[in-house]
């Protein structure tokens, strides 16, 4: 292998530093991350919160770091021993010169792999719509027969029983038997869900299993029971584990409970809570009823005084009583209106005898006979003007009439073909051109022969 030249051909000479430097590069940029199983060995926890550890296998092992940032999202406590699954970064210290993985996520065997399906599944069915708010289902108030889909020999199903006991004696509960846990539990709840929803006839279903590890409730991540809860026309209540325990179940179904006894205080009403609504409802319904009473009894007393006041004994005396004194009122109106009747008559009477037509007519007379004489005086001065007017109208049109000087032997001139233009040059026309001459009597057609200029005099 030639060494590395420079571009002056001189040797290139690494540091320490340089050199480290580089193989982390290319370690960093060849391998990038990965995962990684093995035991931890030689674990240390210093003050700065990083975790320092040895990862191996019968064979070899490597130095690993976990920083501060990544151990917060850590769900459990490493220690020596322990088998886990890291996914790590490969890296270089560089002041040592020792290759080491840098580990941003540490999962234990076992439940770390159930732990990372649980999340690629959950993922997966959210995406495919299962856990959507509008596919929730309400649940019935008070419902009258109940199904539990559960282990009939476990803890839960006589949690739930003493539980319904004591909120809900009326209640009618049938159980459709399952395993709860191994291989083949999880299709055994499915049909158990399934069954139930078409043929148990239930208002409400519990689906519910006791605490246990992630190991333990891992049935309830089944896919073909996530399936046929989101399938389920009947509401259903998964109540699984405890408080801290989530399963796939938890999200599809309608509702989710901590625990299967709040599973079953969820389905059910308090008898205790109903007894007392049942008891307020009385309550209000009689002082609705004594209120009612109470506006009944006020209304009757209300129509009673009214009858009183308007009985027909006393409405007749009332009316008798309106009867004269509109009797009264009519009479005086009368009289009134009499008076300035008459009042009005004499008035008129005394207008029409001053205007009467007798005592206008000589008057009327005289008028119309003035006014006679003064319309044919200015009816005569009028037509003077206008005849004087006239008279000088037409000596002024007589003086400018074009027959006045055609009177005096002049004569209009315009070609033969174009009556309406007069020829008032000699350019006007050629040698040869027919023309026509208008005079005072009649006209003459004339042919051109020709043209001259008039004679200019001297002064």
């Amino acid at each position: 292998m030639q060494p590395d030249l420079l571009e002056n051909g001189n040797r290139k000479i690494y540091t320490v530093s340089e050199l480290n430097a580089s193989v982390r590069r290319r370690l960093e940029q060849g391998f990038g991350k990965l995962w990684l199983e093995g035991e931890i060995s030689n674990l240390s926890a210093p003050a700065s919160g990083h975790l320092y550890f040895t990862l191996k296998d019968s064979d070899a092992q490597v130095r690993c770091a976990l920083f501060r940032g990544s151990r917060r999202n850590l769900d459990f406590t490493p220690q020596d021993g322990q088998h886990v699954v890291a996914f790590a970064k490969v890296s270089m210290y560089e002041p040592r010169g020792e290759y080491q993985l840098v580990v941003e996520q540490l999962e234990e065997v076992g439940s770390g792999l159930l732990r990372r399906q649980f999340e690629q599944l959950k993922a997966r069915l959210h995406k495919a719509g299962l856990f959507a708010a509008e596919h929730k289902q309400a649940l019935p108030r008070i419902p009258m027969t109940l199904g539990v889909v559960t282990s009939p020999t476990g803890a839960a199903l006589r949690d739930v029983i003493r539980v319904f006991r004591r909120r809900a004696p009326w209640l009618r509960v049938v159980v459709f038997p399952s395993r709860v846990q191994g291989a083949d539990a999880g299709a055994e709840l499915a049909a158990a869900v399934t069954c139930a929803d078409r043929y148990g006839g239930c208002d409400l279903l519990l689906l519910v299993r006791g605490g246990g590890s992630l190991e333990d409730l891992w049935a309830f991540n089944d896919e073909r029971l996530a399936q046929a809860i989101y399938a389920c026309g009947t509401p259903l209540i998964s109540g699984v584990g405890h408080e801290i325990d989530f399963t796939i179940a938890d999200f599809v179904a309608d509702l989710r409970a901590a625990t299967p006894s709040a599973a079953a205080e969820m389905a059910t009403p308090d008898v205790q809570d109903l007894r007392a609504g049942i008891d307020a409802i009385l309550l209000r319904l009689v002082k609705s009823q004594r209120h009612t009473l109470a506006r009944g009894t006020h209304g009757l007393e209300a129509a009673a005084h009214r009858l009183r006041i308007q009985h027909p004994v006393q409405r007749l005396q009332q009316q008798a009583q309106r009867r004269d004194e509109l009797e009264l009122r009519l009479h005086r109106a009368v009289r009134a209106r009499s008076t300035r009747a008459a009042q009005s008559l004499a008035n008129n009477l005394g207008a029409l005898r001053a205007h009467h037509p007798a005592r206008q007519l000589p008057l009327l007379s005289s008028r119309l006979q003035r006014q006679s004489e003064r319309l044919r005086g200015a009816i005569r001065e009028r037509l003077a003007v206008f005849s004087n007017r006239l008279q000088a109208s037409a000596r002024t049109l007589e003086a400018v009439s074009p027959l006045a000087t055609l009177a005096r032997g002049y004569a209009i001139l315009h070609p033969a073909n174009s009556p309406t233009t007069p020829i008032v040059a000699a350019g006007q026309v050629r040698t040869g051109d027919l023309l026509h001459a208008q005079l005072a009597e009649g006209g003459l057609r004339c042919r051109v022969e020709g043209t001259f200029e008039p004679e200019k005099t001297g002064n």
